[in-house]
């Protein structure tokens, strides 16, 4: 399925579907490939919007995860969602958690997946290479547990980007971003239900960052998916889906009566 890319004001998003709004945040490397399993089943149900973020339009003072935090922001008051189902994998969990924790009235539940804001073996010191396809081409697979998910398309997304100084510039100031920007206890004033998915086999945010969040985070709930790396939504959609739509189902489930 090609989705419209729909534009209001400086914001290029898509949105698809009718309901109550889920918006999916994507990370560093993210691109719209990532969610088309999750875009085509909750598309049924929900409206599904992915705001495309500008992580290499910011100026760089502003190439920060606060920076997208505030575009987002800006991005869901100039939409008018309501009652928003935030979603967000790797770097887009971190804007996600800045965001609830600075804006929870617009926040209905959080789910993060691969999300940095505690612990990721980060990419911003060593990562890119500029120029050698064999190294992006490596680092781009240890991101699934499944190499073959790395595609060649996938490949030269990210090495396209890598052999651009500016960008690179610009990853190393996110990543670094990230990196400083830890959460910590402050997680603890999270009040809205959040599901928490992650890869058994994630190299980047390992199974025990999962564990940490669902400490932290009062009324979360942790799924490990085995054979599984840092994007669960791409490497394993179906159970994926069916994790996060009977999250989502209970949620809107009226409260037993006693």
């Amino acid at each position: 399925m090609n989705y419209e890319i729909k534009q209001q004001d400086k914001f290029n998003f898509i949105e698809e579907g009718e309901g109550e709004p889920l918006v999916l945040l994507h990370g560093l490397f993210g691109a719209l490939s990532n969610f088309k399993a999750l875009i085509d089943y909750f598309s049924k149900s929900y409206k599904v919007v992915v705001p495309l973020l500008p992580l290499f339009e910011l100026d760089i003072l502003h190439t920060t995860v606060g920076g997208l935090m505030k575009y987002v922001h800006r991005f869901i008051e100039a939409r008018d969602y309501k009652n928003v189902h935030l979603l967000g994998n790797s770097l887009g969990g971190h804007v996600g958690l800045i965001y609830i924790l600075k804006h929870p009235e617009n926040i209905k539940s959080l789910t993060l997946t691969g999300s940095s804001g505690l612990f990721e073996n980060g990419m911003g010191d060593s990562y890119p290479k500029r120029g050698d396809y064999e190294y992006i081409k490596k680092k781009t697979e240890v991101t699934f547990y499944n190499p073959e998910m790395a595609t060649k398309e996938l490949v030269d997304e990210v090495f396209e980007i890598t052999t651009n100084r500016i960008k690179v510039i610009k990853i190393i100031s996110l990543a670094k971003s990230a990196i400083r920007n830890n959460l910590g206890e402050e997680l603890s004033q999270i009040k809205q239900p959040t599901l928490l998915v992650w890869g058994n086999n994630d190299t980047v945010t390992p199974p025990f960052v999962g564990r940490e969040f669902n400490k932290l985070i009062p009324n979360s709930e942790l799924h490990l998916i085995d054979k599984c790396g840092h994007a669960p939504m791409m490497e394993t959609p179906e159970e994926f889906n069916a994790i996060l739509h009977k999250f989502l189902r209970k949620l809107n489930e009226p409260a037993a009566v006693a």
